[in-house]
């Protein structure tokens, strides 16, 4: 083609164009080489279509990116060239595995997303998020491909209302249903995607394309956790809050959404107690301090156990090297583990109303029953027009603890929270604010802030010690009450 590249064999088609392995001679390289459909290559919103996705991935430069080399047209056949990356798609890792480990699925989804938000805010939305448009290259890292229907965020015209675009195993709601589409929509995809990852399978099945497609528009996304239960409530949230029916009720762009999968991946990795998959610790290296999660005191411990486990290594070798006859008991490393704290009581909190906040039902916030709940009470108005400027759940354990983590269940909604600690023995009465807004420190700042999403979540806590832990509620976003179902401190 082009006097330059010489075609080898088909790595794939499509209904608009077939993906060849060719040799560029000009550089003797190997290189992969979309080539447009004859029969469509004369009808101008196809080929138009065709030639912006050369503009615009020509643009972006991006190790999680599939780069475009060089674009043209030979004897009546546009043609792209990207660079070839051998290995195998994401969509046949999933195949080959069943379901992939959880830090791994959950690295891949960083690097998707790191891909994909490149592509954002260069404002083109890719639209096709799915595992076949992920190749996984020979150093295990993930690169996206085909934005073959991508489309820029300004950009109107090139396709029809009502028209749906994408797989519909992986469609956005308002993609299905023909809405206007942003970031967001990439977003749900990527969700989708990290759901087959822990699963193994798709959330929806139905005996055809628009069957599935109502699937997403109409049908709750199944329980992450009921298929694959050790994932973390840390990685469960994030899913939840990716794949809500309602853009608004979703990551507000793919950055949000990598801060939550940051976060996450340093649990699962820690969870896997030294099992964890050579991606997962090689894309953690890469999550900046202030996005992870852990205190750094428990990090140091982990340190210290891969340290005393090395060291029980040595000693093994150099008893089995020393010849003795003597049977010797191999020393036994204490297992790497998150334990629950134990929560003895819950109190409602409501230093700026009448005390009063649903005080009866607080033991179902720690009674391990995801039937049964503590809420707020209603406010129709928001807090602001009690007027508060928070209310509260206060968890109480049977001494000072230094927690690493806190797991809710809610009713999610997006409503806004802080966390804090007191090492009192009595509850201080006054909240983290005073009436007018002004800081009481009878809490002492904060440990964390988060915002409910979805059913499941991990709040990191900042390592600080205390005997009771106040989940203040400031701004309920909407939602008339905040509600939640569950709550557990880790250490």
């Amino acid at each position: 083609m082009s006097g330059r590249y010489r075609l080898e064999s088909k790595l794939g088609s499509g209904g608009m164009s077939t993906v060849y392995l060719a040799i560029d001679e000009t550089l003797g390289r190997k290189v992969a080489i979309k080539v447009m459909h004859r029969e469509i290559s004369d009808q101008p919103d196809q080929l138009e279509r065709f030639r912006r996705e050369a503009r615009a991935v020509a643009q972006l430069s991006h190790p999680n990116l599939v780069a475009v080399i060089d674009a043209g047209e030979d004897g009546g056949h546009p043609y792209i060239v990207f660079e070839y990356v051998p290995g195998e798609t994401l969509k046949q890792r999933i195949a080959e595995s069943g379901r992939l480990a959880t830090d791994e699925a959950t690295a891949y989804a960083i690097e998707i997303g790191r891909g994909l938000a490149a592509a954002h805010a260069a404002r083109l939305v890719h639209r096709d998020v799915k595992p076949q448009n992920v190749l996984i290259d020979p150093d295990g890292r993930a690169k996206i491909t085909d934005f073959g229907i991508a489309r820029s965020i300004e950009e109107h015209g090139l396709t029809a209302t009502g028209r749906v675009l994408g797989t519909t195993d992986y469609v956005s709601p308002e993609q299905a249903m023909g809405k206007p589409v942003d970031a967001r929509t990439d977003v749900y995809s990527l969700g989708i995607v990290l759901y087959e990852m822990l699963t193994g399978e798709v959330p929806f099945i139905a005996e055809t394309q628009v069957g599935v497609a109502m699937k997403h528009v109409n049908e709750l996304m199944p329980d992450v956790q009921a298929r694959r239960p050790e994932t973390s409530a840390a990685l469960a949230a994030a899913v939840d809050r990716s794949t809500a029916k309602q853009p608004q009720d979703r990551y507000h762009d793919m950055n949000e959404f990598l801060a939550d999968l940051e976060g996450a991946l340093e649990v699962e990795v820690h969870r896997a107690a030294g099992g964890q998959t050579n991606e997962a610790t090689t894309v953690l290296r890469t999550v900046p301090q202030k996005r992870r999660w852990l205190p750094s005191k428990r990090r140091a411990s982990w340190a210290g156990l891969i340290v005393l486990a090395i060291a029980a290594g040595i000693a093994i070798a150099i008893a089995a090297l020393s010849g003795g006859d003597e049977q010797t008991e191999k020393p036994k490393t204490p297992p790497v583990t998150s334990e629950t704290i134990p929560i003895v009581g819950a109190e409602d909190f409501d230093p700026q109303g009448d005390d009063e906040e649903h005080s009866e039902d607080v033991g179902f916030a720690i009674d391990d029953d995801a039937g049964t709940s503590w809420s707020t009470e209603s406010y129709e108005a928001g807090l602001a027009g009690a007027p508060k400027n928070g209310v509260g759940l206060v968890l109480d354990t049977d001494g000072s603890v230094t927690p690493a983590t806190l797991d809710l269940q809610t009713n999610g909604g997006g409503w806004k929270f802080d966390v804090y600690a007191s090492d009192s023995k009595a509850v201080p009465t006054e909240g983290p604010f005073d009436e007018a807004g002004a800081a009481t420190g009878a809490w002492g700042d904060p440990l964390a802030s988060g915002q409910s999403a979805g059913k499941n979540m991990t709040v990191g806590l900042s390592g600080a010690s205390g005997r009771h832990f106040l989940i203040w509620i400031t701004d309920l976003n909407g939602v008339e009450a905040a509600e939640i179902f569950g709550a557990q401190l880790q250490s």
